[in-house]
């Protein structure tokens, strides 16, 4: 192993290999504190020849690999579990291409996702994948989970904004895909493999993203509605009246705000009563009347019962206050303490029968559980996560965990849902998938790894 050091330095340079137990520390644990390993050491690459010729070494000698960006997953999908080296993509953060006439950009994997949208921005276009921690997620991580976000209704997740990749393979060649094409069928459609995959069959070390018209306007309003079902019907109202200019469609329940409003400096309710759900919703377009089409919709379905109250964004300082509060749940709840995460999916007709089906459910097997839901509830994805409030019980509630996803989980897939919509499976669902997915949709999975990977040393452990 000390040689494998001494090849990566000679290849890297000494500073760009870490060794000492601090400098490994941070890319050693998840960004949740769920997950904790020891790496061998940390790999610095600057570019794609770099990053081929740290993989040839490992190989050469049989060291596994975990592929790293940001480290902000939620499911220990970029953490060692122990002897790897972790090769960090940080370094690889430039921007290579823009094509306005095309709508095509071509960026570096190491970019972070808030990097990416202000290089479209400066381009007068719009890169529209969107999440929490996109000022320090980056790029690759974001396609190696195919992230989906809060704009996911409108533009659809990370799988469906790249037209091209470069990666490299596990034997250390590289595949140059960066193909900046909306058209070419010319057999099988390679970066689909590599998209989702978690690094498991490869790094990703380049994309080529699609751009979209930058927005000359925008609407946001925080809804009040009596439950889940409203809510679905509102949608439909919406996209009605305004089409594909829905851009966001957000929920938030009552605990997940409440979480928000404790520990979030300056955060305020931003509407009376304390209802127990809300809506952030956001138009977007080329239109200037999108405040008013908005406002005209909300005031429709609220002489419907579908609206019980809300408030306008008259400012960029009211917008993203809005969207602070939203934004802010997955911290909050960090900050509160340990829980139980479900990040699930189901038709998006199925909304309200899965969180009534599911809470009755968890109710009726651990009394007053506490329930946190919120999440993108036009595309189908909740964020459905159980605690209790004082740590002693909430230890022994946690020890609960199996039984819990049980519940969960299998109403989802009863549901024809899926147990991971947007965070992937890492370590934490790697086991858990098991039960949900065939033996025929396994196998060919395996096939799939074995062939791109036959000494499974590309993140062992993830996924599969």
């Amino acid at each position: 192993m000390s040689a494998l050091i001494a090849e990566l330095s000679r290849l890297l340079g000494g500073r760009h290999v870490l060794t000492a137990t601090e400098d490994l520390a941070p890319y050693c644990t998840d960004w949740r504190g769920r997950y904790a390993g020891s790496a061998l050491c940390v790999a610095l690459p600057a570019s794609t020849e770099e990053v081929a010729a740290v993989v040839a070494a490992c190989t050469a000698v049989g060291v596994a690999i975990v592929p790293q960006g940001g480290n902000t997953g939620l499911c220990g999908g970029a953490t060692p579990r122990g002897g790897e080296v972790v090769v960090s993509l940080r370094r690889l953060n430039r921007i290579l291409a823009i094509d306005v006439d095309n709508n095509s950009m071509t960026v570096e994997a190491g970019c972070t996702l808030q990097a990416v949208q202000d290089a479209a921005l400066a381009a007068d276009r719009l890169f529209p994948l969107s999440l929490a921690a996109e000022g320090s997620a980056t790029l690759g991580g974001n396609l190696s989970a195919n992230a989906g976000g809060v704009q996911v209704l409108r533009y659809g997740n990370a799988r469906d904004l790249t037209l091209g990749l470069e990666v490299v393979l596990a034997d250390g060649r590289i595949w140059d895909g960066l193909r900046a094409l909306r058209k070419d069928n010319t057999g099988y459609d390679l970066k689909h493999l590599f998209i989702g995959a978690e690094g498991t069959l490869g790094l990703i070390t380049a994309a080529t993203l699609k751009l979209f018209p930058r927005p000359r306007a925008h609407a946001t309003a925080w809804v009040a509605v009596p439950d889940a079902a409203a809510a679905v019907r509102l949608l439909g109202r919406l996209r009605d009246a305004a089409g594909d200019q829905v851009t966001a469609f957000e929920m938030v329940g009552r605990s997940a705000l409440e979480l928000v409003l404790r520990h979030v400096p300056n955060s305020r309710d931003p509407l009376a009563g304390r209802p127990a759900w809300q809506l952030l919703i956001e138009l977007s377009g080329a239109r200037d009347d999108l405040a008013a089409v908005l406002e005209q919709a909300l005031q429709q379905a609220a002489s419907e019962g579908l609206v019980a109250d809300a408030v306008l964004a008259h400012s960029a300082a009211q917008t993203a206050a809005l969207w602070a509060l939203r934004e802010n749940v997955s911290e909050a709840q960090k900050i509160e303490g340990v829980s139980i995460k479900h990040d699930i999916a189901v038709p998006v007709s199925r909304i309200a029968e899965f969180i009534a089906r599911a809470d009755a459910a968890l109710q009726a097997a651990f009394p007053g559980v506490r329930i946190v839901c919120f999440g993108h509830i036009g595309d189908g994805n909740l964020h459905y996560n159980q605690s209790r409030p004082d740590a002693q019980s909430n230890a022994e509630f946690i020890a609960q965990t199996g039984a819990v996803n049980r519940i969960v989980h299998d109403l989802v897939h009863e549901l024809g849902g899926s147990i991971s919509a947007e965070h992937g499976l890492g370590q934490l669902k790697r086991e858990e998938v098991l039960r949900y997915k065939s033996r025929t949709e396994m196998d060919l999975m395996r096939a799939v790894k074995q062939a791109l990977d036959p000494c499974g040393l590309m993140n062992p452990g993830k996924v599969i």
